[in-house]
């Protein structure tokens, strides 16, 4: 299924890229008025191979849930049951995720990838579990190459499920207590930058908790033999067999999930919202897999977490919304969906400066 998916990935199409942007020049305001708005249209236009790009709703939200051996050496202050208790809370409809997409009309999936526990049947729920929690990545790798395949093409299957029931824009969530430490040691890997520099405080820990944290993530990139301080993984043909053994040795089951995800999306010409630093990390792992389904992806918020300003420089990518969220679920690709929504419909309903009978500014 992973090869299936690569090999469906196609990169923006230039014509309709260059459609798209003649297309803004003509509609009945001053040129680059919209700002981010109107790079944000032609995006979606080269992503989807036509311009006006089709509008990117419905949306639907995957919250991929799992948890973290790492969370052993007490990188968080949070116990690891919350992990489960928070499925059940969205599943209930109690989370702000819940609250964010009944705002703007998404539709909640939560996939169990990696929880450490088993989860009865529920509706809305997925079980795609891989295993019951990673491994402690700082003693050694999080996963097998396998499971990060088999996260990988789960992340793929429930893209293609929700692509299939309807939606026309996807959303990532995430759900692991810990899962920012992974998050830091992915990045540090994929992007070069030193530990100290991508750790952030997740859900809010203090100096001297961060501070050992920052040193988790250095153990975890020696121990992997992963570079990290001014490195990156290498720009080679090995770099998807690469990408995989980082992922497996630092990654979590969500990350990969996330990352199949994005692929799916990609693959299917649907939009990806990416939320925060967990959807950064994973898309620096299909980016290394794929550079092209970079170019189906829109980052929705910058998160108050470091290491999400880092991923989203290495791929390019300008956040819609900063908020200072930290709060993952999904919760800041839900706020810039209908930013995007506005967007593309400024391409389909705004008259053109002929059809409406405006004069244009002169050149």
């Amino acid at each position: 299924m992973l090869a299936e998916t690569l090999a469906a990935i196609r990169p923006a199409d230039a014509q309709a890229l260059a459609d798209a942007r003649a297309h803004q020049d003509r509609l009945t305001k001053p040129r680059g008025s919209l700002g981010a708005l109107e790079e944000v249209a032609v995006r979606l236009a080269g992503a989807a191979g036509v311009s006006p790009p089709p509008m990117p709703a419905p949306a639907a939200l995957a919250i991929f849930a799992a948890d973290h051996g790492v969370h052993a050496q007490g990188v968080s202050p949070w116990p690891q049951e919350v992990t489960v208790q928070m499925v059940a809370n969205f599943l209930a409809g109690g989370a702000v995720a819940n609250a964010f997409a009944a705002q703007t009309g998404a539709s909640v999936t939560v996939v169990d990838v990696g929880v450490a526990a088993d989860l009865p049947d529920a509706p809305g729920l997925l079980n795609h579990k891989i295993g019951y929690a990673t491994a402690d990545l700082s003693q050694g790798p999080a996963m097998t190459v396998d499971q990060a395949v088999r996260a990988l093409e789960a992340g793929i299957a429930v893209a293609e499920r929700l692509v299939a029931d309807g939606a026309r824009c996807l959303i990532t969530g995430d759900m692991g207590i810990a899962n920012t430490t992974a998050s830091a040691a992915l990045i540090s890997a994929f992007t070069g930058r030193d530990a100290a520099e991508v750790t952030g405080r997740g859900t809010g820990i203090d100096d001297d908790t961060h501070a050992h944290k920052v040193a988790v993530v250095r153990a975890a990139l020696r121990v992997n033999g992963l570079p990290g301080d001014g490195g990156g993984l290498p720009e080679t043909e090995s770099r998807p067999s690469e990408a995989l053994r980082a992922l497996a040795a630092v990654g979590g089951f969500e990350h990969a999930a996330i990352a199949g995800f994005i692929l799916g999306g990609a693959a299917a010409r649907v939009p990806v919202i990416l939320d925060g630093v967990i959807a950064g990390a994973a898309a620096l792992v299909a980016a290394a897999l794929d550079p092209a389904a970079v170019d189906h992806c829109v980052a929705g918020h910058r998160s108050a977490e470091p290491g999400h300003t880092a991923a989203l420089a290495h791929l390019g990518l300008r956040p819609l919304v900063e908020l200072e969220l930290r709060l993952g679920e999904g919760t800041g690709g839900l706020l810039a969906h209908p930013l995007v929504c506005s967007a593309v419909r400024v391409m389909h309903d705004v008259a053109t400066f002929d059809s409406a009978g405006v004069t244009e500014k002169p050149v």
